[in-house]
């Protein structure tokens, strides 16, 4: 390689890996929306830069999903560094199914040379509940361990195994949270944990339930942990009531209750979607009132192109930060 191709090469590598612009809205008190890409079955780039084009202007991040629900799909590194290249605001989903700490650190160092600058932390749905039962768990981590290896690799500059990392990797740590799962009165407890392992932001399980997440919140105020975490509430538009069904019954840790489903049956047909999006547009406008809430991440999945719908219905539109 020639002198001025590394020159360059070593100067867009600077660019990338520069500090997280979904960390800098957070901190400088902003209310975020952080979106998640439906990472496509293809090898093929382009399906990846289409579903990111149509929530980069309106997201100060774009998770890309690591297998979830325990289904294939293309590899959230290889969809983040797609995004990173593109110069959107990636956000790595990492989950401990399926790769031991030998693999997961690899990974972490690997997207961090691609640009990616944001990390979820996840254990990982079981393998049960994918289209792959058959496969085996590897769970050599959960999600508590793995915050704390990557902020070890950050802080520290090392592996676990004590080995100097020349350039460590310099990330915003974030996990999942999900107040509605019983025993729901215990769920700050769990949140805490992931604070105290690193957690920088938390990202929720969906929220229909905006009592039960207003109950979450009082006894995370009550332990202060709203002033130690940006959290984001997650969200998302039903198609319909057999959407919601589906997803109540067959999608691990969502709860959906009753009155939702009713709302979404009674209406027609034809005005089904709408009234998902308007039911999703209400919940945020509920929960941008609560004390310790930094943000929304949409979750609109084979529907992303109603995010920046959403967005603008819901008040939070806004010029995203550039580079």
């Amino acid at each position: 390689m020639a002198n001025s191709d590394r020159t360059t090469a070593a100067s867009d590598w600077e660019s990338r890996s520069g500090e997280s612009r979904l960390r800098r809205v957070l901190e400088a008190g902003q209310f975020a929306v952080t979106a998640e890409l439906e990472a496509p079955d293809s090898a093929d780039p382009e399906d990846v830069f289409a579903n990111a084009a149509k929530l980069g202007g309106v997201c100060d991040g774009i998770n890309a999903t690591d297998g979830s629900g325990a289904n294939c799909h293309m590899s959230s590194v290889a969809c983040c560094a797609l995004m990173a290249q593109a110069g959107y605001e990636p956000v790595l989903q990492v989950s401990c199914r399926d790769r031991n700490r030998i693999a997961i650190q690899g990974d972490l160092l690997g997207a961090a040379a691609l640009g990616v600058r944001n990390v979820l932390c996840l254990t990982g749905d079981d393998v049960s509940a994918g289209d792959q039962p058959e496969a085996r768990r590897v769970f050599d981590f959960d999600a508590l361990q793995l915050l704390r290896t990557a902020g070890i690799m950050r802080d520290q500059g090392v592996l676990l195994s004590g080995r100097k990392l020349t350039t460590p990797p310099a990330y915003f740590l974030g996990a999942a949270a999900n107040p509605f799962v019983p025993p729901q009165d215990l769920r700050h407890l769990r949140l805490a944990k992931k604070i105290e392992a690193g957690a920088q932001f938390i990202q929720t399980q969906y929220c229909f339930d905006v009592p039960v997440f207003e109950a979450f919140m009082r006894r995370a105020r009550d332990m202060g942990l709203h002033g130690k975490v940006h959290l984001l509430v997650g969200v998302g538009p039903l198609r319909s009531e057999r959407a919601a069904e589906f997803m109540r019954s067959r999608v691990p840790g969502v709860h959906i209750p009753d009155a939702v489903v009713e709302r979404l049956a009674k209406t027609p047909r034809k005005s089904k979607r709408e009234e998902g999006i308007r039911i999703c547009v209400e919940i945020i406008e509920q929960v941008k009132q609560i004390e310790g809430v930094h943000g929304v991440h949409i979750m609109a999945y084979r529907q992303e192109e109603t995010v920046p719908e959403i967005v603008e219905r819901a008040g939070l539109m806004r010029e995203k930060p550039k580079e």
